[in-house]
């Protein structure tokens, strides 16, 4: 399926990544790959929820990190 280009399509298509069901709560689905790791690449089905938390954690620094440089 690597580089295959369909009829009406003009980006081909890569194959799907490793994908590793997980039977267990979200928080624990996501620390057993690692935050980062199942956010970025996807390694479970809690990608989407590890995503959402890593974007509240940018946001938190972020606005943090202005109302520091707003202070001086």
């Amino acid at each position: 399926m690597d580089g295959v280009v369909r009829e009406g399509e003009r980006i081909p298509r890569r194959s799907p990544p490793e994908f590793e069901e997980v039977d267990s709560s979200a928080i624990s689905g996501i620390m057993s790959g690692g935050l980062l790791k199942v956010a970025m690449e996807d390694t479970n089905q809690f990608g989407p929820h590890a995503m959402i938390i890593l974007l509240v954690i940018m946001a938190t620094v972020t606005g943090i990190l202005l109302k520091v440089f707003s202070l001086f």
